[in-house]
């Protein structure tokens, strides 16, 4: 089991304080090194750099897959203003460039005000079955207590579904984070890793893996009391070897704290 907090941190190298090293941890290993944990580390580093304090999105391509031990950050400062800035996170391991991250921090304002979204109507997570079973082996969903909303969906030999997922999900053994960086972290992560587990579902007897080509979030608010957050991703299209997928992020009082989505990447898993 990871700590989410500690495998995500990121130290300075030396007296330059836009660049950092980072270790990646074998605890959030699935397939490699999770996609959304490698973004989530990039996003504390621009929290380090970055003059406001409020990260409001992140788009990310990841580039190739590292080996679980350090990698180096380099962040740049690419406009940075009085109510938003952007910062350029990329992430290299010796001379093999992992991913490129471009973050956006704004200041809370005053303007418009309106909610349309609405939570689906699922019951909350500790009534519903834990389901550690479901997603598989990989010790990435050992840092994740999961809540299914569908237990019908937990057979081997299920029938296939609309490609939609819906879960509660809690960080363990810390669910919660005060920085607002690793508390959209987690967000993201959720964002990320759940695209598949929602495309498949129509391809139960599939023999493919899908690794995410980028992943983007928006982070409409942050919650970090809340410690369960309930995941709904869909994946609308999937052609020619391509899946597009979108997802929101839902916390306990049925606030939508952030949405985003990934294009992932269908290959035979032989």
């Amino acid at each position: 089991m990871g700590d989410f907090e500690k495998d995500t941190c990121v130290t300075p190298l030396s007296e330059q304080a836009w660049r950092f090293h980072a270790n990646i941890s074998p605890d959030w290993k699935i397939w490699g090194p999770n996609g959304g944990y490698l973004a989530a580390i990039a996003l504390r580093a621009a929290g380090h750099v970055a003059r406001i304090g409020r990260p409001a999105s992140l788009s990310c391509h990841m580039l190739s897959v590292p080996e679980f031990r350090e990698v180096q950050l380099e962040v740049e400062i690419l406009r940075s203003g009085r109510s938003a800035e952007s910062l350029r996170v990329v992430m290299r391991q010796g001379e093999r460039r992992i991913l490129e991250a471009l973050v956006r921090t704004a200041r809370e304002g005053s303007g418009i005000a309106h909610e349309a979204s609405k939570m689906p109507a699922v019951k909350p997570a500790a009534e519903l079955p834990v389901a550690y079973e479901l997603h598989g082996p990989y010790p990435f969903w050992g840092n994740l207590e999961p809540r299914t909303v569908w237990p019908e969906r937990l057979s081997r030999e299920r029938e296939p579904h609309d490609p939609v997922w819906l879960e509660w999900l809690r960080f363990i053994p810390t669910p919660t984070f005060s920085d607002p960086f690793v508390d959209a972290g987690r967000l993201l992560v959720l964002i990320d890793s759940f695209s598949f587990p929602a495309a498949i579902q129509p391809h139960p007897a599939a023999a493919v893996r899908a690794p995410n080509l980028d992943v983007t979030a928006w982070f409409h608010r942050l919650e970090p009391e809340s410690e369960w957050l309930l995941i709904h991703h869909e994946s609308p299209v999937a052609a020619h070897g391509l899946v597009g997928t979108r997802a929101d992020v839902w916390s306990q009082s049925g606030q939508l704290l952030a949405s985003g989505g990934s294009q992932l990447l269908c290959q035979p898993s032989g």
